[in-house]
């Protein structure tokens, strides 16, 4: 039972989904019980995803069928996830920009990214993000629709969230954690180096996604998409270990939400071949 608890505590953490009471209880908490769900992100994903999916649909299906209906749509269910995660991983994308948008020191860019205030960097940042991200999911649905259906649209959005939590794993596994310990919300769950096991852990919640993948389109589209991941983690962990020395929590919610872009944008590109 142990991975469950793993898992569970994991969705306490990651999004608002409720886990109180006994179950809490039974769930517990330690640092190393913390450290260890981190591998469970990508399973925390899959529920992100489902929702994010059903959403879409259930607006695609609810709203008179405009011009207008998949952006709308894209624009709800966009809403939906920020509100089940809290925006954790948006926040993070925000606090970087605004940290490394300007040529400072490590230790001042710590000091910016932990400030509460939004900058001009991290608002830009953040506005560009949602707006590709909403964009890009309507882009695809216009696109697909009349070809395939409203279904591998839903399965497409599911997956990108399971795989896009991937991503942050590998930043653990490569980076020590550089953020200022005395607030550092993110301490427990990556302030020791992400082991194999836990890598394992997290591939093996992405290989339905990537077998729903197969089975939606070609191993080329899975492959597009792992090497767009591949490309975008490996320049943000370049990137972090220039200009940080490593990495903070704020820099893993970055990582899952440019991967995001990336897989979306994969997909475009893949579908724009097969058009």
């Amino acid at each position: 039972m142990q991975p469950l608890r793993h898992f569970l505590l994991a969705v306490q953490f990651f999004s608002r989904i409720p886990v109180t009471g006994r179950l809490a209880a039974w769930v517990g908490w330690s640092p190393e019980l913390q450290r260890a769900s981190a591998a469970h992100l990508p399973g925390v994903g899959w529920l992100v995803g489902l929702w994010a999916a059903l959403l879409l649909g259930a607006f695609l299906w609810l709203l008179p069928t405009t011009a207008w209906t998949p952006l709308l749509a894209a624009l709800l269910s966009t809403a939906g996830t920020v509100w089940l995660t809290g925006g954790f991983h948006e926040d993070g994308l925000a606090d970087v920009a605004d940290g490394l948008g300007g040529q400072v020191l490590p230790a001042r860019a710590l000091e910016i990214m932990k400030d509460s205030r939004m900058g001009a960097y991290g608002v830009m940042a953040l506005l560009m993000a949602l707006l590709t991200k909403l964009v890009l999911i309507a882009l695809l649905f216009a696109a697909m629709q009349p070809f395939w259906g409203p279904v591998p649209v839903l399965v497409l959005l599911c997956c990108t969230h399971v795989l896009s939590r991937f991503a942050p794993l590998l930043l653990m596994r490569s980076l020590p954690h550089v953020g200022l310990a005395a607030s550092s919300k993110t301490l427990h769950v990556a302030g020791q180096q992400m082991g194999w096991p836990g890598l394992l852990t997290g591939a093996l919640w992405c290989l339905p996604a990537l077998a729903l993948l197969t089975w939606l389109g070609t191993y080329t589209l899975v492959l597009g998409m792992v090497a767009a991941m591949a490309i975008t983690t490996w320049l943000l962990l370049r990137w972090f270990h220039h200009r940080l020395g490593g990495m903070t929590g704020d820099c893993l919610g970055a990582c899952q939400q440019l991967n995001e872009l990336a897989l979306l944008l994969a997909a475009a590109i893949h579908l724009r071949q097969l058009l």
